[in-house]
């Protein structure tokens, strides 16, 4: 049986849409902001010389700066106020989800409600405000390393140019992170992942043509492009089938009288548990610190012949070692994520709060260990997908040297994100389209 809420959320029309202004001015808004978010990311920073920095880009391409460049929007290629994008922010959000759930303090302050998340997101702020700085000093110190074939990348070494990279880049991380916030409280989506999205998305039409310049000029055959068109397809298909598979697992609610003289009726629903819990963080960390050996040795310019070099070399993106550690990066991250972001325990004593109950399964402990022993399973199926979708795509497109937009990770961010957008778009409709149905109810009512 169809509910009044999925049959309005397939049968909205284009006219329903017209009618929802609230809808329409937070399309706008998110696009307002995305636009100021492009316009900062060609923004550079000061005493830059451009020219060694595009020599660098190009030449680390396949490194986690590849990987940096693609989630900023090319701002990292630009050496742009933006380079950092909401990455530390992100990184600021995993450490302070980390430490909720070992500290008591934390975890007290997440049952506060409204008040305790707002403490939280401060913590988160004053993380990323660290992290930023952190890493904005180790881009300034290996910009001044950096020299080209024109010169240093730096015009004007010194503690000035230090400071400075690291007072833009952290005011360009806070000034995203507000943006990002923005989105979330007044637009459509999540502000974060927009944003990432954005990033993507922007160098996408630059990265097609790239790819049909190349089938132009012979590097590519048209067989291999029409391979390639059918492959991507199937990549897409297959992650929006994965993302939205679930297990439901049914819940009962106590028996309620419904009204006089009738037999009292029980409810039933379902607890919705998905196959892949932790979305797109797993292979974003993984590739970030298996990629990080080779990116520093870029930077730093150390001997090829030394230990640090001889690792870097060895994790280089595309060995067979890198694959493996990935894989197995990917794994922990998934099975880590998944236990920050889901309480078995938190759910179980809820659903004994509640007098609900899983039928055949005790209260208590009992349902605890039942939907932990599913997620396990969830997680471990969820975590062979995500290697599987980020690992394959790699092997495949790294024969015919196509960039990383094509990719799987750059392909799972794209495809979460629209299907998560589309989802809330489609739920604003719904709540528009009842708060139509109650005004006339009203109205009817009156006469």
């Amino acid at each position: 049986m169809v509910s009044p809420i999925e049959h309005l959320a397939k049968n909205f029309s284009l006219s329903s849409f017209k009618k929802a202004e609230d809808l329409k001015k937070r399309l706008l808004f998110t696009l307002f902001i995305l636009i100021v978010y492009r316009l900062g990311t060609y923004i550079p920073l000061p005493n830059i010389n451009p020219a060694v920095v595009t020599e660098f880009t190009r030449n680390h391409a396949g490194g986690l700066f590849g990987i940096l460049d693609m989630f900023s929007g090319g701002a990292m290629g630009r050496m742009t106020v933006f380079s950092l994008n909401i990455m530390p922010y992100i990184s600021a959000s995993i450490i302070v989800q980390l430490v909720t759930s070992m500290s008591p303090h934390l975890t007290a302050l997440k049952k506060e409600g409204e008040a305790g998340r707002r403490k939280i997101n401060q913590y988160t702020r004053y993380g990323t405000v660290a992290l930023a700085l952190a890493q904005g000093y180790g881009i300034a110190v290996g910009l001044e390393r950096l020299v080209g074939h024109t010169g240093s990348a730096v015009l004007d070494p010194g503690l000035l140019f230090r400071f400075t990279t690291m007072t833009s880049l952290t005011g360009g991380t806070l000034f995203i992170m507000w943006l990002g916030e923005q989105i979330s409280s007044r637009g459509i989506g999540n502000g974060s992942s927009i944003i990432i999205y954005a990033g993507i998305v922007a160098n996408l039409p630059a990265a097609l043509f790239n790819t049909f310049a190349m089938g132009k000029q012979g590097a590519i055959s048209v067989m291999a492009l029409v391979l390639l068109l059918v492959f991507v397809v199937a990549v897409i298909a297959f992650i929006v089938f994965m993302e939205k598979a679930n297990r439901r697992i049914p819940i009962q609610y106590p028996k309620r009288q419904t009204m006089a003289n009738m037999p009292a009726q029980q409810q039933g629903t379902h607890l919705p548990l998905k196959l892949n819990n932790a979305g797109v963080i797993p292979p974003i960390f993984a590739s970030s610190i298996l990629l990080l050996p080779a990116t520093i040795a870029g930077f730093t310019n150390i001997d090829p012949e030394s230990v640090f070099g001889t690792i870097s070399r060895l994790f280089n993106h595309g060995t067979p070692l890198y694959m493996l550690f990935y894989v197995a990066a990917i794994m922990f991250f998934a099975f880590f994520y998944t236990a920050i972001m889901f309480n078995p325990e938190e759910t179980a004593e809820n659903l004994k709060k509640s007098g609900s109950y899983i039928p055949g399964i005790r209260p208590g402990s009992t349902t605890a260990d039942y939907i932990e022993t599913i997620l396990t399973r969830l997680t471990v199926l969820g975590s062979i997908y995500l290697s599987c979708i980020c690992i394959l795509p790699e092997v495949i497109l790294s024969q015919i040297s196509l960039p990383f937009y094509f990719g799987g990770t750059s392909l799972l961010i794209v495809v979460n994100v629209s299907i998560d957008t589309v989802g809330q778009f489609q739920s604003y409709l719904v709540a528009h389209q009842y708060e139509g149905l109650f005004k006339r109810g009203k109205m009817k009512g009156m006469f």
